[in-house]
């Protein structure tokens, strides 16, 4: 059983994009139904990532310890399984950048989540310390607006200005 620990931050800054040293285009659906923190007690997602295709499937908690298990998949499965995806689709571009002993995953969101730019960090425990890049805004781990999932069911440029504050 794989055990993801992630946390979830917007970003204070463009500098972080000096520290690309690999970036890939993203397309991913999710195959159940509801809102990222419905009754279900998983999510089950297909992604492609350049020229890979996998199935994922992650605990639904909130917070930043969830089970995952992730399976590669063939790419033309991976397609059709999009098309039956539930709600929207995502399409990210995500930009990796190492800072500090860490690698930091940058989703630079495009489409109908287009403007929204989410930095994510996974440790090796919960309490692990690392050093908070310049370019780090505030922490979001803890609002399920931000997961993949509830993004594709209710898009960034759906947000209210409440919700994008």
């Amino acid at each position: 059983m794989g055990i993801e620990i992630e946390r979830k931050f917007l970003l204070a800054d463009e500098s972080w994009r000096s520290g690309v040293e690999t970036s890939v285009r993203m397309a991913q659906g999710y195959l159940d139904g509801g809102d990222a923190m419905g009754t279900g007690k998983a999510s089950v997602r297909v992604r492609i990532a350049g020229a890979q295709a996998f199935l994922n499937i992650k605990s639904r908690e909130r917070g930043a310890i969830r089970q995952e298990f992730e399976y590669p998949i063939p790419l033309d499965d991976a397609r059709a399984l999009l098309a039956l995806c539930a709600g929207g689709l995502i399409d990210k571009i995500r930009h990796h950048v190492h800072h500090a002993g860490f690698l930091w995953e940058i989703d630079e969101f495009v489409g109908a989540n287009a403007g929204l730019v989410v930095a994510e960090i996974e440790l090796p425990s919960l309490d692990a310390a690392f050093k908070r890049p310049a370019w780090l805004g505030r922490e979001v781990t803890e609002q399920p607006r931000y997961y993949n999932h509830a993004l594709a069911q209710h898009p960034f440029a759906y947000w209210s200005i409440e919700e994008k504050a």
